[in-house]
């Protein structure tokens, strides 16, 4: 298969129109630029621009809004009184390991009685298990609360119910066409929920649980407050959007990370030496791989163990494992990606697909998922990553923007065992007589659904930009546009007709893919310092003399003590 560069399309957002800037422009005394950027993001008056750069506490909705809370924290006091084992149940990635520790955290101490329990991800796969209730009946629980699963084990909850044990459900994935008989099911996505936070993480409901237990039994507020660093660290790595509730949580938490960080989580700093001040890009590509390598190499719960640490000695020990298993999983992962590769490259009808499905039974389970994510964008395109488990064939499904695989998935449900998950991310089971059917339908559903446009890679540009204009008090109030994500993408700029300092230019990394220079435009008397990734093969042109425009973020470079603003370039072209 012929390696071919993917050119990405950029789409710029329309400006504001020139009245509503200058309505805007008489309350808020900033640079235009800012002014459309909080235009764009809905934000058009000085008491919502007051709100948006201030998150306040109060503004979080009241947790008794969203459908059953009543029942579940009704549950939960009875369990205290009666004097109850109660077992905290969470899925093995950041959103489940993070909300099973904060749940136990607060509750150990409130229970007579208080396990928690992670699912193996090999043995017993995701969600609720019958392995798990089968254990919580020899161990006497009377009551399950499970994090960030449970919103389709009907017939596992069922089960359980035979068996004389309670389950509050605490999930934010779709639910199907049947809803547990659990206690109490608590899911912003249930189509009868009018909770106004429809987004929220496993992690972020199990949050609002807290909540109004602490509002209904008049419990301390800041004991639930204390937590909320967990909720943010599921946010970011379970990709929902920061926008309304999430956006609080994501604030206050990070802000708690930043000034007062939990032992587990202070040990993983020191450990891999991060001693800036954190975002949501180091919560995703620092702290939540490591969380997440635990239930992918080994078992959940000692990410659990690790959150919930309370001596430094304990938390070191267990930070030097846990990174062990996140180096384990970058070698696995570099691995299978090779493999994968190579299956695709054997594939002559590869290049007319819509979709990419590979399959190889000694793939390790625990890697998939981000094998699947590393295809679908290099290739771009709804993608099936899948191994042997258990007697099956378990996948990881990656979708490109605006596709949504989990309705493709749910297609192709006659030929699965089952299935669940979002937008852009799914996972399934099937049996092995039923994997050709699945690749044919899960081919077709796609080729006929996805639009043509969805097949490029996008890049949304917010702002054109005049590289001179890039000053410290501007990037000052870029900065206050955080915390960055879904729903508040850091903003993305474009400068046309600039040119490199040739002094400058060079390319780094390995391989040299990545490419250092400085960007000026003319009537500039000072270039501008910029890394652009995976853009090494520019270099040539750039070196000619060539005029290009380039989309980027804007970010501090910290080095040797030393703070410089730096263009962080998305993409260049050139006038050809």
């Amino acid at each position: 298969m012929k390696e071919t560069e993917i050119i990405k399309r950029w789409d710029i957002a329309p400006p504001a129109g020139a009245d509503a800037l200058k309505a805007f422009g008489k309350e808020l005394n900033i640079n235009p630029v800012l002014l459309n950027l909080l235009i764009q993001r809905g934000i058009t008056t000085y008491a919502q621009a007051e709100t948006f750069f201030n998150p306040s506490l109060s503004s979080l909705h009241d947790p008794f809004l969203m459908k059953d809370m009543r029942k579940a924290v009704e549950r939960i006091v009875q369990a205290i009184e009666k004097k109850e084992r109660v077992l905290i149940y969470g899925d093995y990635d950041v959103d489940g390991t993070t909300s099973v520790a904060m749940m136990y955290t607060y509750f150990k101490s409130r229970f007579a009685y208080c396990d928690f329990y992670v699912p193996d991800r090999y043995t017993e796969g995701y969600g609720i298990s019958t392995q798990s209730i089968e254990w919580a009946k020899e161990q006497n629980i009377n009551l399950v609360i499970a994090l960030d699963c449970g919103i389709k084990a009907t017939d596992k909850i069922r089960y359980a119910n035979s068996l004389g044990i309670d389950f509050i459900v605490c999930d934010h994935h779709r639910p199907g066409s049947e809803i547990p008989e659990a206690v109490a099911v608590l899911d912003p996505k249930q189509p009868d929920c009018n909770y106004p936070c429809k987004d929220l993480s496993g992690c972020g409901v199990g949050f609002k649980l807290l909540q109004a237990f602490a509002k209904s039994r008049s419990q301390p507020e800041q004991e639930v407050l204390d937590l909320i660093d967990l909720a943010a660290i599921s946010i970011a790595a379970d990709i929902v959007p920061i926008v309304d509730e999430n956006r609080v949580l994501a604030y206050y938490g990070l802000k708690q990370l930043n000034e007062k960080p939990r032992t587990g989580i202070q040990a993983i700093l020191e450990l891999n030496a991060i001693r800036r001040e954190l975002n949501i890009s180091d919560v995703v590509f620092v702290i939540a791989p490591r969380i997440n390598a635990a239930g992918r190499m080994d078992h959940g719960k000692s990410a659990v163990q690790l959150l919930i640490s309370n001596t430094v000695n304990d938390a070191n020990s267990k930070s030097i494992t846990i990174n062990q298993h996140n180096s384990n999983r970058r070698d696995a992962d570099k691995q299978i990606t090779e493999d994968a590769l190579k299956l695709i490259g054997r594939d002559e009808m590869f290049e007319s697909k819509r979709t990419t499905v590979v399959y190889q039974a000694s793939w390790n389970k625990g890697v998939i998922g981000i094998v699947a994510s590393r295809l679908s964008e290099k290739f771009y395109r709804p993608t099936v990553v899948l191994t042997e488990s258990n007697g099956h064939i378990a996948g990881s499904a990656r979708s490109v923007k605006d596709f949504d695989v989990y309705n493709a998935i749910e297609a192709c449900s006659e030929y699965l065992e089952q299935f669940g998950g979002h937008m852009y991310a799914a996972g399934l089971t099937l049996k092995h007589e039923n994997l050709e059917n699945f690749r044919r339908k899960f081919e077709e559903v796609v080729s006929t659904t996805i639009e043509e446009r969805m097949l490029t890679p996008v890049i949304e540009i917010d702002s054109e930009l005049q590289l001179k204009d890039i000053t410290g008090n501007f990037f000052g109030i870029v900065k206050r546009f955080a915390p960055f994500g879904p729903g508040n993408m850091a903003p993305v700029f474009v400068s046309r007709n600039c040119m490199a300092d040739l002094n400058s230019l060079r390319t780094v990394g390995q391989d040299n893919k990545h490419l250092k220079l400085s960007v000026i435009q003319p009537g500039m008397t000072k270039a501008i310092s910029a890394i652009a990734f995976q853009l090494g093969s520019h270099l040539e042109r750039i070196n000619a003399g060539n005029t290009f425009d380039i989309c980027y973020h804007i970010e501090e470079n910290h080095f040797n003590g030393n703070v410089e603003l730096q263009l962080n370039i998305k993409d260049i072209k050139f006038a050809d």
